[in-house]
């Protein structure tokens, strides 16, 4: 399963032990636990984080390095995974000095108690992952580890939450540079135009659409090493993510000063 998976997994795992541990160290209460997507995670796994796992997500730009700093900036334990399945857990100096207060609070009471177990699976957390790197072969040790714990098969973690379909796509473009991006990469700021226009692309698609469906989503980037522009969208079928992208593809072509061939999914209304 993808990066997505990982990190709604983990995470879950990592707030469901705090709140065990809480019971006994309400320290654990002010520990921050949350993960870093970039603007590619999955929009069901985001929705899934927010309103499920309850726990906070902070959007970062594409690339291990920036969202590496974002973990360790905004949390006391930061679960990042990009979709591509790099990623680990990051843990701060609040985190080592809970486990350290949980341990004198909690030296004298049973093993079997559910808060010492809390604490004994939180301890051994940092020895089972690669902060530095996010080493893959630590990453599947500790999904294997928490699947056993659970005692859940890859078909019940798969069905925690359904992807949205997605479709991704690029434009050759004279001059990639005249494009730019916020800081996260989810909206455009130059040329002002196209965000506006992929603005009203994805709002006519979550007008028409069902109600029940969470809105659909389309956003570009440039390329860092080649005259393209990267193109994503997803929506609640295939064939609505394919003509997203098809019209987000048409408007980086026309504004952008496009090039070669226009990739198409659907009938582009641009």
């Amino acid at each position: 399963l993808d990066g997505d998976k990982i990190a709604v997994l983990v995470s879950s795992f990592v707030q469901e032990e705090l709140d065990f541990l809480a019971s006994v160290v309400p320290d654990a209460k002010s520990v921050r636990c949350g993960v870093v997507q970039t603007a590619y995670a999955n929009g069901s796994s985001t929705s899934y984080l927010k309103e499920t796992v309850k726990t906070d997500v902070v959007i970062a730009k594409t690339g291990v390095k920036y969202v590496h700093t974002a973990a360790h900036s905004h949390f006391d334990v930061g679960v990042y995974f990009e979709a591509n399945g790099h990623g680990t857990i990051l843990f701060g100096s609040k985190f080592y000095t809970l486990l350290q207060r949980a341990e004198t609070l909690l030296i004298s009471t049973c093993r079997f108690n559910r808060a010492t177990i809390a604490w004994q699976r939180l301890r051994l957390l940092p020895r089972l992952v690669n902060q530095a790197v996010g080493d893959a072969l630590s990453d599947l040790f500790l999904v294997d580890a928490i699947l056993h714990i659970k005692g859940w098969t890859l078909q019940n973690w798969n069905a925690l939450y359904k992807d949205m379909p997605s479709r991704q796509c690029k434009v050759k473009v004279k001059d990639r540079s005249l494009i730019s991006t916020n800081e996260n990469e989810t909206k455009v700021t130059s040329p002002s135009s196209l965000q506006s226009a992929l603005d009203n692309a994805m709002s006519n698609m979550s007008r028409n659409g069902p109600k029940s469906c969470p809105p659909p989503r389309t956003f570009i980037r440039p390329s860092g090493t080649e005259n393209v522009v990267r193109v994503y969208a997803e929506a609640c079928s295939q064939r609505d993510a394919d003509l997203l992208a098809s019209e987000a593809a048409a408007l980086v072509y026309k504004i952008c000063d496009g090039t070669g061939a226009l990739p198409t999914f659907g009938k582009s209304k641009i």
